[in-house]
């Protein structure tokens, strides 16, 4: 199985509730294999998910759709 990931950068500042909701609301995404935020920089969020499941784009909707202004970073 091959794995891919992406980094998706908020633009708010989230708190520690608000950075575990949100990787609890993409880990229910079938094939997001690993949602975290990196540490020492909690505006990006690198997800590692299954790309015959998902797309990066899919997982961006998915943040943006819980209210948040995202962008992926690297595209």
């Amino acid at each position: 199985m091959n794995y891919s990931d992406t980094m998706i950068h908020i633009d708010e500042a989230l708190d520690d509730k608000a950075r575990a909701a949100l990787e609890v609301h993409l880990w229910a995404r079938d094939g997001v294999v690993a949602p975290r935020f990196n540490p020492g920089r909690p505006h990006l969020l690198l997800v590692a998910f299954d790309p015959a499941k998902t797309r990066a784009t899919e997982l961006l909707g998915l943040v943006r759709a819980c209210g948040h202004t995202a962008e992926l970073v690297g595209l």
